[in-house]
């Protein structure tokens, strides 16, 4: 089988059980001799840094709930194991009837997947500019302020505080504050 045949295409699974899917999907390769048309399965995911509370959190959430990409070569018979597989409702792009799927283009391959560089994990916090806060750790501990800005990419905050009677901004990071 020729290499540029192995494409990646996204099957619909019922929501909440894409592991259960990717599951079967990887012991039906091996039980139905597979290997040479099924190799990959994935189930789309990124890690976020949640701040809440100031407790910091990785998060692993599902990019698209209810779909799993999976690389294959498309055979009757590699078609035929995947839409039979238990959890598998069909696949995209496929108009039904018998129809063969289309497959991801290499940019939305990379889009999804990735190109196998580590991403930037966003970070969630309930805390937004103009908020009312309260520091929590660090040198400014027991002071109150209100968030001036917000740098979520290195994690920061500057906040104005009043600082011998007079409003100072200080720099904090987002761990060291809880909303008021």
């Amino acid at each position: 089988m020729e290499e540029e045949k192995k494409l990646w295409y996204v099957v619909n699974a019922y929501s909440g059980h894409e592991q259960k899917v990717k599951d079967y999907l990887e012991s039906r390769r091996e039980s139905m001799g597979m290997e040479n048309n099924i190799f990959n399965v994935i189930i789309p995911e990124r890690t976020e840094v949640e701040i809440k509370d100031g407790v910091k959190k990785e998060k692993v959430r599902k990019m698209f709930p209810g779909y799993v990409l999976i690389q294959m070569i498309m055979s009757d018979e590699a078609w035929y194991v995947v839409r039979n597989t238990p959890g598998v409702t069909g696949f995209i792009g496929s108009s039904g009837k018998g129809a063969k799927p289309i497959p991801l283009s290499p940019e939305e391959v990379k889009k999804f997947i990735g190109d196998g560089v580590e991403n930037v994990k966003p970070i969630n916090t309930d805390v937004e500019v103009g908020d009312s806060i309260s520091i929590i750790d660090g040198p400014f501990k027991g002071m109150f302020g209100k968030v001036e800005s917000q740098d979520k990419e290195n994690e920061k905050l500057t906040v104005l505080i009043d600082l011998f009677g007079q409003e100072t901004p200080v720099e904090v990071d987002l761990v060291q504050v809880t909303k008021m």
